[in-house]
């Protein structure tokens, strides 16, 4: 992977990152493919949504930046395949939660965008 490829990818996860923490839709657009296949693969809550259901259901959602929820987000690995695909392995602690997402990016005429996000999460636990 070149140095540019890595440095590319990397801001866009770091405003994928933002966009989540903020809720802010518009934000999360400029990282996602428009045909963006959005995936939940937890069980007993399995979801498959396109990104104009995914982008909707950010507007309604109360940004965890507000609540004063705390951000730990992590890119663990960034796999190059062929010069027009990369593999993202991430995770984030947000909304009571810990995700796991698995990336899938393509490179377009704009750059990079994330074109399938397959997650899976968990409850954090109480202190």
């Amino acid at each position: 992977m070149s140095a540019q490829d890595y440095a590319e990818i990397s801001t866009l996860m770091q405003a994928y990152a933002d966009g989540l923490y903020h809720a802010d839709s518009k934000a999360l657009r400029q990282v996602f493919h428009p045909r963006l296949a959005y995936v939940c693969a937890t069980p007993g809550d399995e979801l498959h949504l396109d990104l104009e259901t995914y982008t909707a259901r950010i507007d309604k959602r109360t940004p965890p930046s507000e609540t004063g929820d705390a951000r730990d987000d992590r890119v663990l690995e960034i796999k190059l395949a062929t010069p027009q695909l990369a593999h993202v392995t991430a995770s984030m602690a947000l909304m009571g939660r810990t995700y796991l997402d698995l990336l899938t990016l393509q490179r377009t005429p704009e750059g990079w965008r994330i074109v399938t996000k397959v997650f899976s999460y968990v409850p954090m636990e109480k202190s």
